[in-house]
């Protein structure tokens, strides 16, 4: 799993204007809510929002249309066995298939099904829906400190 590129630090309160606080305040909140009709929408079709993130992982891997368990588990942020488990639970469903890998026989390919195409694309369609909904409050806040 990746770790972060930089490390937290305490900040000096004096570092931040109360309209630094409230952009935060603002993308946090906006964050919270989207997350929070994610988990609904997903759950209303069957679905668990690690689901939906499996497949949204699968669709959207770069220049492919599919994942390694390896890949997968980090772009989840999560580990190789729970990602196991995740694409056992998704491919019962339906949603998504194992096939041997083209180069390296002791990893394997995770693709979408037809039916988890379909049913990803739906999902997207509402999700983006909410983003444009929310695109006020998700707005990246200001990035800059202070002078000293």
């Amino acid at each position: 799993m990746s770790e972060p590129q930089t490390e937290p630090r305490p900040a000096e309160a004096d570092e931040f204007s109360k309209a630094d606080y409230e952009a935060l305040a603002r993308f946090r909140y906006g964050l919270r809510l989207y997350f929070r009709f994610s988990e609904r929408a997903v759950r209303l079709i069957g679905l668990t929002p690690q689901q939906y993130q499996l497949m949204l992982a699968i669709k959207g891997f770069p220049e492919r249309e599919w994942g390694t368990v390896t890949e997968l588990a980090e772009r989840l942020q999560s580990s190789h066995n729970s990602v196991v488990g995740l694409i056992d639970r998704s491919e019962a469903n339906g949603m998504v298939q194992r096939r041997p890998h083209a180069t390296d026989r002791r990893a394997v390919a995770v693709y979408l099904t037809p039916k988890g195409e379909e049913t990803l694309a739906g999902l997207v369609t509402t999700h983006r829906q909410e983003l444009q909904r929310l695109a006020e409050m998700i707005v990246l806040p200001p990035l800059r400190r202070p002078d000293r």
